[in-house]
Parts: C-alpha cells; structure tokens; sequence
C-alpha cells in the first residue's frame, strides 16, 4: 500500500487574494451577470430591472442575489425563479439564486441551479 506524501503545508491557511485575483473574480461576475441578462427574455429583464441584482461568489459558488423592491416583485421573481434557473445552469452548473424580499417581510429564498428537477422541471 502506498504512503500518502503530507506535509505542514497542507494545514496551512489559504493563500491571500492578490488584487489580481480580485479584479479577475469581478470581471467574472460581471461577465457571468451580462451573459445571463442577455439570455433572459424581455419580461424577466424587465422584471429584473425593478430590482438590484448582481451575482457574486460565496464560498466558491457562484451566487444569483435578487433584491426586490417590494413584496409584488418579490411574488413575480419566484414565478419565474425557474426559468432565470435554467438559464444560469447553462452558464454555471453549480450556481445559487437567492430571492431577498424587502427588509423585515421575510427571509431570502434560495436554490441551487441544480436543484430544478424538484420543481417540475427537467434542466
């Protein structure tokens, strides 16, 4: 049986994000965020445009935020969660959406992209 090679290193920290790996991470959300607003139909992108959305990563994971004005919107984001959804497994497989209603009426509502088989639909 062979003996695994370990060292110190491995318990170590993550390395520091340079400026570099910062801006390259924000160039691809924001490319990512284009991509997928380009894709959606003119009702979503209208829809989208009522709130403030942006996508991020969080945990390595890349991170659909939707922060809807007001409880309508909110209502008209989660109708069509399903198919922002598939869109955006197209672009990231193992992407996140999450649905903030407005302050203090509730809590995020989120899925993973790879979870939409559980709503009815095939990916």
């Amino acid at each position: 049986m062979a003996k695994e090679i370990y060292s110190q290193e491995d318990d170590s920290h993550p390395m520091q994000l340079t400026s570099a790996d910062i801006i390259l991470r924000q160039q691809l959300e924001y490319s990512i965020s284009r991509y997928f607003y380009e894709a959606c139909d003119r009702f979503i992108q209208n829809l989208l445009s009522t709130c403030r959305w942006y996508v991020t990563t969080d945990a390595s994971v890349m991170v659909l935020v939707i922060e809807c004005p007001d409880e309508v919107t909110n209502w008209r984001i989660l109708q069509k969660i399903v198919p922002m959804g598939k869109l955006l497994y197209k672009i990231v497989s193992s992407a996140k959406i999450r649905v903030c209603p407005p302050e203090s009426q509730g809590i995020p509502f989120e899925m993973r992209v790879d979870e939409l088989s559980i709503y009815g639909d095939d990916i």
